[in-house]
Parts: structure tokens; C-alpha cells; sequence
């Protein structure tokens, strides 16, 4: 994956803009959609501007090192419906988030502080790349469910739907024109990536973005002049209610605080703590990825510490905003590699249009009516990449050595099998699973000496 910006490289303001826009793209679906999952009146706006302001702190911490953006964790939201579900009042359940938070930026300034005084080489030897490869190649593949969903139409009400019996997408007629989208989509990113110039090479999702738009826009007014819903895929009703300014989380939370009883406390606590150390492990595994696609080992230089620290408290930042504690962004990562930019001052910048955009209803409303479809034609390439850039890892892994082999089988299959496991209310998710026997079968298997 040869970079055409690398970490410290500034383009021109220009196109630092462009691509910048191209980042926001990329990780605006999965921002915005925690706080809509999770309802309770949540702002997508505030959870957007809390991103920014989260991604801005990430990086002060990391010394602008580390490309790298923070969103809306999809792994907290169990914690945070635990959150309202436990609290007494509405007010209280946000108060639940921040203090929640709270928790979940305590581990990490622990587990921080750790790391700072015993190094970082426990970490290679217990997550050698036989471990980390094929976790990073996880997360993509966890993730390529969503993205033929949306593809397909099949998160739209009343349209297409999975036959688990068989294993196959039953597909309505709005599906159909759905995948079209999706595929006209996923042609514009490749071909601008593949055969695009200079400028066109590096902005591929912003062209597949406004190639699969424009198509979906024709199919939707096509579909309001002739009355047929099905082929009206472009919701263009959200302009008629339009949030103009952001609902900040801690306007609402301070109004709580007075409901909050030890009880309460003690129930965020074991919401939100063990879920931060399933997080932190995917915080390893993709600056493990994003090391491996910039050629240098962000785990010494900023150093985890550093990370962690700026993933912590821009967790606690972004839900003092937002509500959602944030965590690093495949999406994003997967940005980076295809456009071949790698450039921190591009990150930044994206934050900071994150800030200003939760304030621009228009432009927020107009982004978040870009089609599910359209984003899974996006998310189909970018997913994939990330399972490819874990694959890479292990390229040079003798896989021949069945000590090697049983460790990438047991990660990929525990993984892509759905090894989730609830405790209680604690959630731990697939690839957290499978990472923890990844490390406890190479643990088990490293004694053997090489006979070669």
C-alpha cells in the first residue's frame, strides 16, 4: 500500500480539504447511527461534534503521530441502554453516560499508565504478528455483514430480508434498485482508484459516493413523480426537520446528577468497565493495522501510553459532547489505505469539519441523506481492506508450522463463527474472543522448539 501523503506530509489546502471530506465521509454512517440506536432523544449532531472534538484531543496527546480517527463506539451500546434503563429519570440516564464515560477513561489512563512503566514488548511477544494478523483481518470481515445489508436495502423497513434458513437475501423490488446503487457505488471507488490521476486516485469514495447519490437521486424522483416508493431511495424529508444546533449530552446531564445513587454507580461501573477492556483490545489491533500500513510502530513512537491516553480521554470528551465514548475508527484506517494519504494534518482537519458541520444543519442533513445502499457500496471496499491489510501481516508467517496454523484457524474461525459471549450484562464481542484464544493457543504452543 504505497503512500502517496505519509504522517507529516502537508498537501496543499485545497486538497487537505477535499480529502478531508472524503474521511468525514467515510465515518460519518457509523457516527451518527450509535446515537439513533440508541434514541432517548440523542443528537447525531452532538455525537458528530463530540468525534471531532475527541479525534482533536486523540491527537494532542499522540503529538499529531498518529492518523488516526475516533467515533462513536458501536461496542458501548449496551452500556449505554444500560444507562437509561437503570436511571431514574431522563436526565439521570445522561448523567449515567458521562459518568459511564467516565469509567471506560479510567481504564485506559490505567492500563496507560501500565504500559508507560513495563515497555511495550509484552505486548509483541504476547500479540505477535500470527495473533494480531489475523484479528486485524477480523474486523473487516465482522464488519462485511453491514455492509451487503446495506447494499442490499435489507436495513430498510419492508424490504429486503435474510433467509437464515437458507442463507440468502430474499430480495423486494426496492432491494434490487438498492444494489444497483450500491454496485454503481462500488465501480466509481474502483475505477477512480485504479484508473484515476493524480487528484482522482486519492478522493475514490467521494467519487463511488456522488456516482451512486446521483443514480439513487434520479431513482427517487422518478419514483415521487410516478408514485411507485420503490424506487424511492434518497429520503429527502429530512430537510423538513432539521436539527439546527447540536443537543450537547452535558446540558441535559447536569440536570441529573441530583437522581444519581451509589446503586446506579455501581451498575455504570459493570456496564461500562469490562466493555473498555474488550475496546482496548481492539485499540491494539488496529494501531497494530495502521502501523503496518504507514511502515511505522505507533506502540513505541508516539508509544501505547500515548494512544491509549488520547483514546481515553477523547472517549470521555466525546460523550461529554455526544454522549458516545468514542474509539478508533476501522473506516477511517481503511481511508487511509486505499486513498494512499496518510497525512495527520488531513485528520485533523476532518475533526475540525466535524465541529463546524454539527452546527450547519443543512450540510449535516444533506450528508445524512446519502442512502445506507450507497454507504454499503463505500463500506464493501473499505471493509475489505482492512482484512486484506491483516492478511498482509501474516504474509511472512510460516504457515507450514502448525504451531502458526493453529493459531490463525482458531482466530479466524472463532471469529468469523460469532463467538460472542454474554456474561451478565457484559458483551464480549467476537473479536475479542477470538483474540484471547489466538494469545492463549500461541501461549500454549510456543514451548515447542523449531525443529528445522
Amino acid at each position: 500500500m504505497k503512500l502517496v501523503y505519509n504522517v507529516n506530509d502537508k498537501p496543499k489546502f485545497g486538497s487537505v480539504i477535499v480529502f478531508a471530506l472524503q474521511q468525514l465521509l467515510a465515518i460519518l454512517a457509523a457516527t451518527i447511527a450509535v446515537p439513533a440506536i440508541v434514541g432517548n432523544g440523542m443528537s447525531q449532531s452532538a455525537a458528530l461534534f463530540g468525534a471531532g472534538v475527541g479525534t482533536i484531543v486523540y491527537q494532542l496527546f499522540t503529538k499529531f503521530r498518529s492518523p488516526v480517527f475516533l467515533g462513536s463506539s458501536f461496542a458501548f451500546l449496551p452500556s449505554m441502554f444500560a444507562a437509561f434503563a437503570g436511571a431514574a429519570t431522563a436526565a439521570g440516564g445522561y448523567a449515567g453516560l458521562l459518568i459511564g464515560a467516565g469509567f471506560a477513561g479510567l481504564v485506559y489512563v490505567v492500563i496507560a499508565i501500565v504500559v508507560k512503566f513495563a515497555g511495550v514488548k509484552w505486548i509483541d511477544k504476547l500479540m505477535p504478528p500470527v495473533v494480531i494478523g489475523p484479528t486485524v483481518a477480523l474486523i473487516g470481515l465482522s464488519l462485511a455483514g453491514n455492509a451487503i445489508k446495506d447494499a442490499v436495502g435489507g436495513s430498510a423497513a419492508n424490504a429486503t430480508v435474510y433467509d437464515a434458513a437458507n442463507s440468502v437475501w430474499v430480495m423486494a423490488p426496492s432491494g434490487w434498485i438498492c444494489l444497483v446503487c450500491a454496485l454503481v457505488t462500488l465501480a466509481g471507488v474502483m475505477i477512480s482508484s485504479v484508473y484515476g490521476k493524480k487528484m482522482l486516485k486519492m478522493i475514490p469514495f467521494i467519487i463511488g459516493i456522488v456516482a451512486g447519490y446521483a443514480v439513487a437521486a434520479i431513482f427517487t424522483v422518478i419514483g415521487i413523480s410516478t408514485g411507485n416508493p420503490d424506487l424511492q431511495v434518497v429520503n429527502f424529508s429530512l430537510f423538513n426537520n432539521m436539527q439546527w444546533l447540536p443537543d450537547f449530552t452535558f446540558l441535559k446531564a447536569f440536570e441529573g446528577f441530583g437522581a444519581v445513587d451509589g446503586k446506579y454507580i455501581a451498575t455504570l461501573a459493570v456496564a461500562y468497565v469490562p466493555v473498555a477492556f474488550v475496546v482496548f483490545a481492539e485499540h491494539l489491533a488496529d494501531h497494530k493495522n495502521i502501523s503496518s500500513i504507514i511502515e511505522k510502530d505507533l506502540l513505541k513512537d508516539p508509544g501505547l501510553h500515548r494512544t491509549l491516553l488520547g483514546d481515553g480521554v477523547g472517549s470521555i470528551a466525546g460523550a461529554f459532547f455526544g454522549g458516545c465514548p468514542n474509539t478508533t475508527y476501522g473506516e477511517s484506517i481503511g481511508c487511509v489505505a486505499i486513498s494512499g494519504n496518510a497525512s495527520v494534518i488531513t485528520i485533523t482537519t476532518t475533526a475540525c469539519i466535524a465541529i463546524v458541520a454539527a452546527f450547519i444543519a443543512p450540510f449535516t442533513t444533506l450528508l445524512a441523506t446519502i442512502p445506507s445502499c450507497v454507504m454499503g457500496g463505500v463500506c464493501i471496499a473499505l471493509y475489505g481492506f482492512i482484512a486484506v491489510s491483516g492478511l498482509k501481516m501474516i504474509q511472512k508467517v510460516d504457515l507450514n508450522d502448525n504451531h502458526n496454523l493453529f493459531v490463525v484457524s482458531t482466530i479466524l474461525v472463532a471469529g468469523v463463527g460469532g463467538m460472542a459471549l454474554k456474561i451478565g450484562e457484559v458483551t464480549i464481542t467476537a473479536i475479542a474472543c477470538a483474540l484471547i484464544l489466538g494469545i492463549l493457543a500461541n501461549l500454549l504452543l510456543s514451548g515447542k522448539k523449531n525443529d528445522k
